[in-house]
């Protein structure tokens, strides 16, 4: 419209001409760059009314915390300046605790913490605060005991209402939105009408919460294999013989357990708790707990049968199964074990792990809002992309047309391959390469799929976990690649999660750490340095071990100095300051900081340190007998296994150590401590052992050793002798 209204004023002379053309150009310029800059301002509006609602989580790191920034409740995270607000404005607070993977976390967001006559409500009564418990498991812990208390059960999402100091009044687990605002509003009218009912409630199940820990004072027992026999017996006795695992449901893999069961029958040549440890990992490995085409477990089953998993993936759970079938592997030598760990890591360091090494936390179990859509199949899919091989392959991951799992198919292996392959007139290495072949063509059109979210946070603890498992992994398989991926982890803890005082971080993520480590975090990490220098007889791992471990003797001691705190005493106090024994999907901190007082005692000939792991351990002793608990303290019934067999301290001296520590690695011993040098060292078991020009092996136990042999082979009768 100005060029028009211009060009009415213009002559159409030459110079005129020029001018118009100047003029044209200039407007034409001044155009665009208006237009660039109304969309530039119209991106920035859209970008910023993107979201309706932001509130206080949108600058914390944690994946979870973030998942809820933009809901329309005024959400907080767990902090001083949090708890500070809530006392000045004598408000109750909304503690709700889960983590970025939990399925009915996103559900009860959606149902609720999306509403925005929920938020409300929250908002104005309340002072809510969002947890992610894998940041903050002494929280959660604290929450979880009270949930218990008030309800004899707990999970996640865990949603705890507490007095404006901390203490709960009220804990539960998902509720729909009708079911949540009614709590809600009966809580609004206790605080108004009653807040004396809310002051006893916070006394009494405070005190519950106190004396959840309390574990009687143990007279000193002597260790017995006639105990250790009852406690296997019961342990056994929970055992389901036809599908494996723990007989119960939902059912978790609990990799700890296995590994007791394993080491018994190392030792005993028990045949029942072979048994139990072989059906129980064919069993998962061919189940739908498993990933069948891209490799790892999900968290656990919801049936008794492996087949329908609960979908989330966690570093931990696969961390623990990678050691745990690879140890297998070195006692039976079964292939389907070796392809199991070699999927699972292809599968951990294609999806979790990050390019400075370390590996990130978890994948959700949800993708476009729907639980397991990313990993379950159709038929007419699989007939669409395998062809001719289509059915074979359907019969062989007993999928059906109508599906078998709310219509749709997840993978798993119900019928023998022998069996399958006979049926198909094929075979069996030709059924195999039908069904790798299949699985690497659905693998990739999978890729094509929307997928689950990454909670890309570092955790130290699950990270010392993994580090665990891939040196184990090392030890069966002899490929460097798994020490590799080990070491530059530990190197990743060390560089990002270590602060100059010897102190810990619990969490990595954007460069940065802000939360200080749990006992759990030291204690794992502790472990993961021992295993690393049997794995490459490097002392500055253990040198690294033993400042860590005195850090937790001097922050971490309880009053009576036998277990240990969950949190340090450089931490803010919550309303209780807790102590972890029971052993669960992942052992117990105070179960694992008794063993590693108990090997870094032996490998380093300290004395003290052993016989507070004993103490430790007889503290423990009655709880490990009660009828129907074993499972749950299989990592100190490792150590009270240790009792009963003492570890064989196997000692490798001379310029070949390398090479025979590595053949007598690939071997399964269950219970034995493995260190050497190729030359002289200072460590206690190995001091005065070189001999030049040779290179010798002492299998030794209680600090005494036969003669020295100079191969594997002899070395191993040694143990095998002893053992039988």
């Amino acid at each position: 419209n100005v060029e028009l209204l211009f060009s009415c004023f213009v002559k159409k002379s030459s110079i005129f001409r020029v001018m118009n053309r100047i003029v044209q150009y200039t407007l034409l310029f001044l155009l665009c760059i208006s237009q660039a800059c109304t969309q530039k301002n119209n991106e920035t509006l859209n970008h910023s009314s993107e979201y309706k609602f932001t509130n206080a989580l949108v600058h914390e790191s944690s994946p979870y915390l973030l998942q809820h920034a933009h809901n329309p409740v005024n959400w907080m995270a767990w902090n001083d300046e949090t708890l500070k607000l809530a006392k000045e404005q004598n408000k109750l607070m909304i503690v709700s605790i889960g983590y970025a993977a939990c399925h009915w976390c996103h559900v009860m967001e959606h149902e609720s913490f999306e509403d925005e006559q929920v938020a409300e409500l929250m908002n104005n009564h309340f002072i809510p605060v969002k947890v992610d418990r894998e940041e903050r498991p002494d929280v959660d812990d604290v929450y979880m005991t009270a949930c218990n208390i008030i309800s004899g059960r707990g999970g996640w999402p865990l949603n705890a209402i507490t007095l404006a100091d901390g203490r709960p009044v009220f804990a539960g687990t998902y509720y729909p939105k009708d079911q949540w605002m009614n709590i809600l509003q009966q809580m609004i009218k206790l605080k108004e009408n009653e807040p004396e009912r809310l002051e006893e409630a916070a006394k009494n199940i405070t005190e519950g919460i106190q004396n959840s820990d309390i574990i009687p004072a143990v007279d000193n027992k002597e260790f017995s294999s006639e105990v250790f026999s009852n406690i296997m017996r019961d342990f056994l006795s929970g055992i389901d013989f036809r599908e494996g695992g723990n007989n119960r449901v939902p059912r978790f893999p609990m990799p700890n357990n296995f590994e007791m069961l394993l080491k018994k029958h190392w030792a005993e040549k028990d045949d029942e708790s072979a048994e139990a440890v072989k059906i129980t990992l064919t069993s998962m490995a061919n189940g739908g707990i498993y990933d069948q085409i891209g490799g790892g477990f999900a968290r656990y089953s919801v049936d008794g049968q492996w087949k329908v998993p609960h979908f989330e993936k966690m570093l931990y759970d696969n961390a623990q199964l990678i050691g745990l079938y690879s140890d297998a592997y070195k006692q039976w030598g079964d292939p389907h074990y070796k392809k199991t760990v070699y999927q699972t890591v292809d599968w951990l360091e294609r999806e979790l792990q990050s390019e400075e090494g370390a590996f990130y936390s978890s994948l959700d179990a949800d993708s476009e809002g729907e639980e397991g859509k990313f990993y379950v199949w159709e038929t007419n899919e699989l007939d669409s992309l395998l062809g001719e091989d289509a059915k074979l392959y359907k019969e062989y991951y007993n999928c059906t047309p109508r599906g078998n799992w709310e219509h749709k198919n997840i993978l798993h292996i119900k019928n023998e391959a022998e069996k399958v392959a006979r049926q198909f007139k094929i075979s069996p290495q030709d059924l195999v390469e039908t069904i790798d072949r299949a699985n690497a063509l659905l693998l990739k059109e999978r890729e094509k799929r929307i997928r689950p979210g990454l909670d890309d946070k570092v955790l130290c603890s699950w990270n010392a976990l993994t580090i665990d498992g891939l040196l184990r992994a090392y030890e069966a398989f002899q490929d460097d690649r798994f020490y590799h991926s080990a070491k530059a982890a530990m190197r990743f803890i060390l560089k990002k999660m270590k602060s100059e005082n010897g102190s810990l971080f619990r969490n990595y993520k954007n460069g940065k750490s802000s939360i200080s480590a749990f006992l759990d975090d030291y204690a794992i990490c502790i472990q993961a340095l021992t295993k690393l220098y049997q794995s490459d007889f490097d002392e500055q791992w253990l040198k690294e071990a033993e400042a860590i471990l005195h850090y937790v003797n001097a922050h971490f001691n309880s009053d009576n100095e036998i277990l240990y705190y969950y949190t340090s005493d450089e931490d803010t106090p919550l309303i209780v300051r807790k102590l972890e024994f029971n052993d669960n999907v992942i052992p117990a901190s105070n179960s694992i900081m008794a063993r590693n007082l108990f090997v870094l005692g032996n490998l380093l000939y300290k004395r003290d340190w052993i016989e507070r792991s004993e103490k430790m351990l007889n503290q423990m002793s009655d709880q490990l007998s009660l009828q129907g608990s074993a499972s749950f303290y299989s990592n100190w019934i490792q150590l009270y296994f240790d009792q009963i067999f003492p570890p064989f301290e196997i000692a490798i001296m001379g310029e070949n150590a390398e090479e025979f520590r590595k053949e007598l690695a690939s071997k399964y011993h269950g219970n034995s401590l493995i260190l050497g040098c190729r030359g002289d060292s200072e460590i206690p078991l190995l001091k005065d052992k070189y001999q030049e020009n040779q290179t010798l092996i002492y299998v030794c136990q209680n600090k005494t050793c036969k003669f020295p042999v100079n191969n594997v082979e002899e070395a191993l009768k040694l143990i095998e002798h002893v053992v039988n």
